[in-house]
């Protein structure tokens, strides 16, 4: 049986991230690829969606330049032929203050001949930004639950 694409895109996203290296990402991206992070944009310019490979691999740059991943968890994996989607948990440090920061994501991959052609990452994203300013966010009454 051969590798999964899931397994070589991983590998190559996280070497994109902690050394830089982007040429084996992009030899894993399909020209066309879909790409979105849902979360605050107005924190993190990189969140948002994006289409095409250079603007791809702008994103990874701009996460490279913020986050260095120290550790990561799979809390949950389901694998297609060509599909791939699970939960993760990460530990992160921010580049400019050097400081940790934990982080769930569920993220939802599709492939095509070996290629990335479609990615979508759900950020909980409350969490990372009560770590990410410092402080806890406090919510109005109706929020919260009774």
């Amino acid at each position: 049986m051969t590798e999964h694409s899931l397994w070589r895109f991983s590998r190559a996203f996280h070497r994109a991230i902690n050394e830089r290296q982007l040429a084996d990402i992009a030899a894993l991206l399909d020209e066309d690829v879909e790409w979105a992070i849902y979360g605050p944009i107005d924190l993190f310019s990189f969140f948002g969606a994006r289409r095409g490979k250079p603007a791809v691999l702008e994103v990874i740059r701009q996460i490279a330049e913020n986050f260095r991943v120290h550790r990561f968890e799979r809390e949950s994996i389901m694998l297609g032929a060509d599909t791939a989607a699970s939960m993760m948990r990460y530990s992160l440090t921010a580049q400019d203050s050097n400081k940790p920061i934990a982080v769930r994501i569920a993220h939802f991959a599709q492939f095509r001949n070996g290629l990335l052609t479609r990615f979508r990452v759900l950020v909980d994203s409350f969490d990372l930004v009560e770590q990410t300013v410092g402080y806890p966010i406090h919510l109005p009454r109706i929020a919260v639950a009774q």
